[in-house]
C-alpha cells in the first residue's frame, strides 16, 4: 500500500487546516503599504464591500495593476492618516474619527476606494454637522451686592425676574450698634443676556438692578464684571 503524501497544517482565523503538498490556498492575512505606512488586515475585512477597489485588489483583478514592496505588501499611493478610519470601518462597520480628521477627507478616500456605504455615511455626517443648530449665544452677567445679615431675606425676595442667586460670602462685621454686631455679606447674583452686538447688559438691566436692593442699608459694591459661563 503506497504511503500517503505528507500534509502541512496551517492556522487561519483560529482554525487549523490540513493542506496537501502542491495545493494552493489564498493567504488570508494581507499587508498594505499605504503612502509608506504598513497596515495588516484580512482578506475578509477588505472584501466587506465586494465591489470596492480593495476587494478587487486582493482578489487579483486583472484590470488592476499594482506593485508590491520588498515585504510583499500592496503599494497604494494614498494618505495613510485617512486610510486608518477607512480600514476600521471595514473591520466593524462604524465611522470613528479623531478630532484632527475631517469627514471630507474620509469621504475623499471612500470615493477613491469605492466603498459605497462609507460614502453614504460620510455624506450623512457632513450634512448633520453643517445643519446642527448653533450654540446658544447667551452669556452671564454677575453682580456683587453688600448687605447686613438681617437684610438677606428682603434682598432675595426683591430680586427681579431673570436674576439668580449664585453665592453668599461672609465678610465679617464692620458696624456695631450697641452690643450687637451686624454681620455683613457679599451676595453674588447673575442673569443671562444675549451676546448679540445690539444688546448691552449694563443699560438693559439698569432698572432691574436697582430693584435688587430696595433697602437703603444694602450697598452695591462699586465694581461689576461680565463673564461667560458660570462663576
Amino acid at each position: 500500500m503506497a504511503a500517503s503524501p505528507p500534509r502541512r497544517l496551517e492556522k487561519e482565523n483560529g482554525d487549523v487546516h490540513c493542506v496537501l503538498p502542491g495545493s494552493s490556498r489564498r493567504r488570508e492575512w494581507i499587508k498594505l503599504n499605504v503612502g509608506g505606512t504598513h497596515f495588516l488586515t484580512t482578506r475578509t475585512t477588505l472584501c466587506r464591500d465586494p465591489n470596492s477597489f480593495l476587494c478587487r485588489l486582493v482578489q487579483e483583478d486583472p484590470e488592476l495593476h499594482t506593485d508590491l514592496d520588498d515585504t510583499g505588501a500592496y503599494l497604494i499611493d494614498r494618505d495613510p492618516i485617512y486610510f486608518g478610519p477607512v480600514l476600521n470601518y471595514l473591520r466593524h462597520g462604524k465611522l470613528v474619527l479623531n478630532k484632527d480628521i475631517s469627514e471630507e477627507g474620509v469621504l475623499e478616500e471612500a470615493e477613491f476606494y469605492n466603498i459605497t456605504e462609507l460614502i453614504k455615511l460620510c455624506k450623512e455626517r457632513i450634512n448633520q454637522r453643517d445643519n446642527r443648530p448653533p450654540k446658544s449665544g447667551k452669556k452671564h452677567m454677575y453682580r456683587v451686592l453688600q448687605c447686613h445679615e438681617n437684610e438677606l431675606t428682603q434682598l432675595v425676595s426683591t430680586m427681579s425676574d431673570g436674576w439668580k442667586f449664585e453665592q453668599l460670602i461672609n465678610i465679617g462685621s464692620q458696624y456695631s450698634y450697641g452690643s450687637d454686631d451686624h454681620t455683613e455679606f457679599l451676595c453674588v447674583v447673575s442673569r443671562e443676556y444675549s451676546s448679540s452686538p445690539t444688546s448691552h447688559p449694563c443699560t438693559a438691566d439698569r432698572a432691574d438692578h436697582l430693584d435688587l436692593h430696595n433697602s437703603k442699608d444694602c450697598r452695591k459694591l462699586q465694581f461689576m464684571y461680565n463673564m461667560s459661563g458660570s462663576p
